[in-house]
Formats: C-alpha cells, sequence, structure tokens
C-alpha cells in the first residue's frame, strides 16, 4: 500500500514509523530485526531503509594503495523486500542521484516493482566525503526534481530509452525531503521552498522533513509550503539526541539549530546514557505536541539501536 493511502485510511490518526540503515557488508541482516523486532508492536505501516553511495577505500597492494569505490551498505532493495516478506509491512527504499546513472536507477526501480515495493524517497544525496560540494554522477541526476521526473515517467511507462505500453506498469508513490530549517546550500528559505514546489509539482507525493528540534520552525514551514500552495502530506522527521557530541555534530552536518534548553539540558549530564534519556524524554514532548496539532506520521531517525524510539514509541502509541 501506498504512504498516502496509509495516511488516508488513518482518518486523522497519527501513525508511527521509522528509518534504518543496511547493515555495513559481512553483517547480518538479523541485526536489523533485533531493531526492528521492538518497535513492531507499535504497527508502523512503512518503514524506510537508507542507501548509501559510493565512497573511496584505499587497498594495499604490496605496499602500494590502490584507490576504489565501493558501497559500504549495499543492499537497500533486498532489504526492503526481505522486511516486506518477514513483517507484512511496506517499506521505501530511498534512491539517489549521487552515485547512480539514469540507467541503473531505472534498473532498480524496475526491481523495487517486480518485488512489491509501491514506495520510493527520492533524494539527490550528499557529498562524498573528499568532496566539499555535491558533484552528481556522470549519466546521472544532478537534481531531485530531475529524479522525481524520471520517477513519475516511469510509472506512466515512459522508460529511458522506450515508451511500454502495459496495463502493469510501475505506480510508484514518491516521496521527497524537507528542511524546516532550509537545505544547507540553499541561500534561503524561500528559495528552499521553492524547489520543494518544483519536486510536488514534478510528481511527488507526500514530504519527509529533516531532523528538528523546535516544533515551531516545523509548524512555520508546514504555513509556508501550504501557502506555496505545496497541499502534500509533510511529515515530521524526529531524532532524539544520544550523544553528548550531537550538539556539534548535527548543527555542523546538518546546518540545524538547537533549543538552548536542550543544549543545557545535555551539558549538564554526566554520561551519555544521561544524555540517551534527555534526548528520549525532549523528543517524547516534541512528538505529544505534534500529534496533538495533527500531523498525519511521526517518523523516526532511529539509524542504530532502537531502544530509545521504542521508548518514545511507548510514550505516544
Amino acid at each position: 500500500m501506498k504512504v498516502t493511502e496509509h495516511i488516508k485510511k488513518a482518518e486523522g490518526k497519527t501513525l508511527f514509523s521509522f528509518e534504518i540503515i543496511p547493515p555495513v557488508k559481512g553483517r547480518s541482516i538479523q541485526e536489523l530485526y533485533d531493531n526492528i523486532d521492538p518497535l513492531m508492536e507499535f504497527k508502523p505501516p512503512f518503514i524506510d531503509v537508507t542507501t548509501s553511495r559510493e565512497e573511496y577505500v584505499y587497498i594495499d597492494r604490496d605496499g602500494l594503495l590502490d584507490k576504489k569505490l565501493t558501497r559500504m551498505r549495499p543492499g537497500t532493495v533486498g532489504i526492503c523486500a526481505s522486511i516486506q516478506h518477514k513483517y507484512g509491512v511496506d517499506t521505501v527504499p530511498h534512491v539517489l542521484c549521487g552515485g547512480f546513472t539514469k540507467e541503473e536507477t531505472e534498473y532498480v526501480l524496475v526491481d523495487c516493482h517486480y518485488l512489491g515495493i509501491e514506495n520510493v524517497m527520492a533524494l539527490r544525496g550528499d557529498a562524498r566525503k573528499e568532496e566539499q560540494y555535491f558533484n552528481p554522477t556522470k549519466g546521472g541526476h544532478a537534481y531531485a526534481t530531475d529524479l522525481v521526473k524520471q520517477i513519475y515517467a516511469l510509472n506512466h511507462g515512459n522508460y529511458l530509452h522506450d515508451k511500454v505500453e502495459t496495463v502493469h506498469s510501475a505506480d510508484f508513490c514518491i516521496g521527497v525531503a524537507g528542511y524546516p530549517e532550509k537545505h544547507l546550500e540553499a541561500p534561503s528559505l524561500m528559495t528552499d521552498l521553492k524547489r520543494l514546489k518544483e519536486k510536488v509539482d514534478a510528481g511527488a507525493d507526500y514530504v519527509v522533513t529533516q531532523m528538528f528540534f523546535d516544533n515551531q520552525k516545523y509548524f512555520e514551514f508546514v504555513k509556508a509550503a501550504k501557502d506555496m500552495g505545496i497541499n502534500v502530506p509533510i511529515i515530521p522527521g524526529i531524532k532524539p539526541i544520544a550523544v553528548k557530541r550531537h550538539l556539534q555534530l548535527l548543527p555542523q552536518v546538518f546546518k540545524i539549530d538547537l533549543p538552548q534548553d536542550l543544549i543545557d539540558a545535555v551539558d549538564d549530564c554526566n554520561t551519555n546514557t544521561d544524555v540517551r534519556q534527555v534526548g528520549i524524554e525532549w523528543a517524547i514532548q516534541q512528538s505529544k505536541e505534534l500529534k496533538a496539532a495533527g500531523v498525519p506520521v511521526l517518523h523516526y531517525y532511529s539509524m542504530g539501536k532502537s531502544d530509545n524510539i521504542e521508548a518514545i514509541a511507548k510514550e505516544l502509541f
């Protein structure tokens, strides 16, 4: 079932969902199951699975370093299929511009269609670690809007090199990212909202926001988006702070502001266990306010261990 259909079926009730990352190559998928299992009691209608772009590694060849491109966390589509089979829950694989040609993207989408995956999250992706700015892959898309256009075209039987007349064409529900505090590369929030409008006009069906820690920023973002004519569901993304270094890491990586009350509470912690509890309590209060406001879904970035997401969900669902 599509994400938008789940939202419509809920009839105003706030749903619970979360996001996971594939394991590093060589690790067992059981690690993912162990994190997913405790969250299934909260009946998530869908689970997002991230995609990692390629990165360079250096391999020692008899004293000489050989530079190779690799993906440390492959398997997104396979994991999505496994989760759907094991839990009977819809999955949302992340599809990136970065690291993929248009043809490779088409193959991923065809695989998803054959596996019965009805939802995809279309993202530009980040720059590679060694790059200061995002550089599109040769033969790939430079912007998420163009990726949305490719998925939308495929939904209508228009493949890259031919048009397929069939009653069994794909019909993906397309999610895109939104930024309550603007994308780190955008010159202004208004400019960023215009880019979001372009993605929706190109065929995006819903939006999931980047993490934020001040709900007012989300409410203002939703209002500004609606004023611009963006009328698709806007799902808030929540990430509980888990370690003290998040105070520096999250603003640096995502260019977001942290409320001073949260900063002070984390600063007063003596251990990461204390920090984790502060993050849980803050996310609970955030979630309660958002739920009271009638958000369609509360989407949590679990990324690693799920015990903190479980603690939050127990207070809300």
